[in-house]
């Protein structure tokens, strides 16, 4: 994800990770009998549990680790896991790099769609930290917080109702920058090229893109190129109309920022009206105090009650 300058803000394992499993384990997805509601503080376990992992650059064995879990997780919960695998090579060593896309379908009979999109990798290097740029990344809001939103929002996919079904998309490689001039957004591009193929017969209606929403300290503000693209500003206005039908102040209702992130190219490329919801004042960004420690449940519930009302509330 890039901001870009002129609104730059100055924010500055081997196996399977046996405390990630005893954590997914724990947590899991909500049981059959409670009410689906969302838990900010189930949704902050998952957050822990996949920062537990360490980094999670595109490629890694952290990466590996993760998918795997994922996979297993959103199979559990009953979604459909579909995998959008591709390839690239790395700027630096000129080897090929895997990358792989998570699709997770919920309700995959109804053609009227709706995209729920997060990235899922870390980058490289906290480059922004002002102490050690080349040290450890873990990235728990960005990366892992949109990521843990999703699965927590899992657990009330199943039953929900109405019209259209729902997509959860993970990206890989949003984040996969080693050096100025590296692209962005690989996954999402190369999900919205494939989307724009044709060759499917559902149809994405909305897209809303998850990233950074667990800032202990939140502010949603809209983002400027999703309220400036006429069709995707209805998606805009209708989620913050509902936080303000559920006081969720975190949400504010005026433009600040524009972002570069995975909307993008699916709102460019695969012409499906995209917003992005997303905490652009986060001082840890970047560097290598983006850990839980900085991340709060409240933010992740003010987030995710808003997401399912939304999808709830769909005509």
């Amino acid at each position: 994800m890039r901001i870009h300058p002129s609104t730059l803000l100055p924010r500055h394992a081997i196996e399977w990770a046996a405390a990630a499993i005893l954590a997914l384990a724990t947590v899991g997805a909500p049981a059959a009998e409670e009410p689906a509601e969302f838990s900010g503080k189930r949704a902050m376990a998952h957050l822990e549990a996949i920062a537990r992992l360490g980094p999670r650059p595109s490629g890694s064995p952290g990466m590996e680790k993760q998918r795997a879990m994922l996979v297993k997780y959103f199979e559990g919960a009953g979604g459909r896991v579909v995998s959008q695998a591709f390839q690239i090579r790395d700027r630096r060593s000129g080897q090929p790099v895997r990358m792989e896309n998570l699709i997770i379908q919920w309700h995959p009979r109804r053609l009227d769609r709706v995209l729920l999109g997060a990235h899922y990798d870390t980058r490289p290097f906290p480059d922004r930290d002002p102490i050690d740029p080349k040290g450890i990344f873990i990235g728990a809001n960005d990366g892992a917080s949109g990521v843990a939103l999703l699965m927590e929002l899992a657990g009330a996919m199943p039953a929900l109702g109405g019209p259209v079904g729902v997509d959860f998309v993970l990206f890989d490689a949003e984040e996969y920058v080693c050096a100025p001039r590296d692209p962005y957004c690989l996954g999402s591009n190369f999900f919205a090229r494939q989307y724009a193929a044709g060759g499917h017969d559902h149809n994405y209606r909305y897209g809303v893109v998850l990233d950074m929403v667990a800032d202990a300290h939140l502010e949603i503000w809209q983002e400027e190129h999703s309220v400036s693209w006429p069709d995707t500003l209805p998606v805009v206005n209708s989620l913050w109309a509902v936080a303000a039908r559920l006081n969720v102040r975190q949400f504010v209702a005026r433009p600040k920022y524009t972002v570069e992130d995975d909307h993008v190219p699916l709102r460019m490329i695969a012409k499906i009206p995209t917003c992005d919801v997303i905490d652009f004042d986060y001082p840890q960004w970047h560097t290598t105090q983006d850990t839980p420690a900085n991340c709060s449940p409240d933010s992740l519930e003010a987030v995710g009650r808003v997401v399912l009302e939304w999808l709830r509330t769909l005509p």
